[in-house]
């Protein structure tokens, strides 16, 4: 039987199965120490706790439950993870470089059911959640990565933006969350940390009673019901009324600014009309709201849609400024390679089936 990553427990958690296991309380940040700032990939590595101890851990747990498949590099310095699991799934997982930063964009789920009819996730299925060990797992090979360059390079933001929907994995994200901004760990600041949701409208209340500064991004896409629903099927069940109920619920619970992200579609959601649109339906939230214009990074499989021209871009752009809303256009990054999200492993699976066939 598979054991489960090492990763997946918090200090807390730690702490209390330790102490079930016969160990005095300080094992755990002993052992938190050589996970997370030792960032050993071994039990045997950590010298100043017990033989038995060790060996208790190793019976336990799996301290590498990912194998890196294959890796892209761009020119730009992003960097693409392609993971394979212990059950034989592939996942992503992205490395990006900023002016404030190092940032990884982690994935959540083994394929995604939220179906929207623009993104490379969802081509596959979803077909399970993520454990939360495997979730940490993901930040740890990154580092591990980065350590190996010697440049003393360190991961400082997170996006939870990958494969998959998060709050669909709701409790092993909060788990993820706990251990990475863990002060003794890896202490990645919550306000260096956003979490996007497609709008699971009950998700986003509990969201905001969990009393964290973790930044929520929202992606919208469309301002009204008819062409939301168009194109991401979610909108269906959980339409724009009460995903805004959903929102003003959060705004005022934690007054933190949210992000509504919004992929420009040339010729579907991306025109001055559209844009004003969008501008009225969050204009009495817009003190504590950013527009976040994505360029669309072209899918094989969805031919129907193509990147919005730049004049477009700009247009819907000044649409919003002028009505008051904080907007800004993403640099795209990591063009030169497998870019959009579930692209790289939707290849490898394609790529796996046709040999299968031979």
């Amino acid at each position: 039987m598979t054991k489960p990553s090492i990763y997946g427990l918090t200090f807390d958690q730690l702490t209390d199965w330790l102490v079930e296991h016969g160990e005095k309380k300080f094992r755990a940040q002993q052992v938190w120490d050589w996970l997370y700032k030792k960032r050993i990939k071994d039990f045997s590595e950590m010298r100043n706790v017990n033989k038995d101890c060790r060996a208790l851990l190793d019976n336990h747990f799996d301290i590498q439950t990912l194998e890196v498949h294959s890796k892209q590099e761009s020119r730009d310095g992003t960097m693409k993870f392609l993971f394979r699991l212990k059950d034989g799934n592939l996942i992503e997982t992205v490395l990006m470089k900023f002016s404030y930063g190092l940032s990884v964009c982690v994935t959540t789920q083994v394929g995604c059911n939220i179906g929207c009819s623009f993104c490379a996730s969802g081509l596959l299925k979803k077909s399970r959640d993520l454990t939360s060990g495997e979730i940490v797992e993901q930040i740890m090979n990154v580092q591990h990565a980065l350590d190996e360059r010697e440049n003393e390079e360190r991961v400082s933001h997170i996006v939870v933006m990958g494969i998959g929907e998060p709050f669909d994995n709701f409790g092993n994200l909060m788990d993820f969350l706990h251990v990475v901004n863990n002060d003794k760990g890896l202490a990645i600041g919550a306000r260096h940390i956003t979490v996007s949701t497609s709008g699971i409208i009950n998700k986003i209340y509990e969201f905001a009673d969990q009393d964290l500064q973790v930044n929520l991004a929202l992606s919208l896409h469309a301002p009204n019901n008819e062409l939301r629903t168009k194109i991401m099927k979610i909108n269906k069940g959980q339409p724009i009324e009460p995903l805004m109920k959903a929102v003003d619920y959060y705004l005022e619970k934690t007054n933190r600014r949210i992000t509504f992200e919004y992929i420009m579609l040339k010729g579907i959601n991306d025109s001055r009309e559209t844009a004003q649109q969008l501008a009225d339906l969050i204009k009495d939230k817009k003190r504590l709201s950013y527009v976040n214009l994505i360029p669309y990074n072209p899918v094989d499989e969805h031919i129907q849609y193509e990147q919005s021209e730049k004049n477009s871009i700009l247009a819907f752009y000044d649409t919003l400024k002028k009505n008051g809303i904080q907007c800004g256009i993403r640099h795209e990054q990591g063009s030169d390679i497998d870019a959009a999200c579930g692209q790289l492993r939707s290849k490898q699976i394609k790529k796996d089936k046709e040999k299968a066939k031979v």
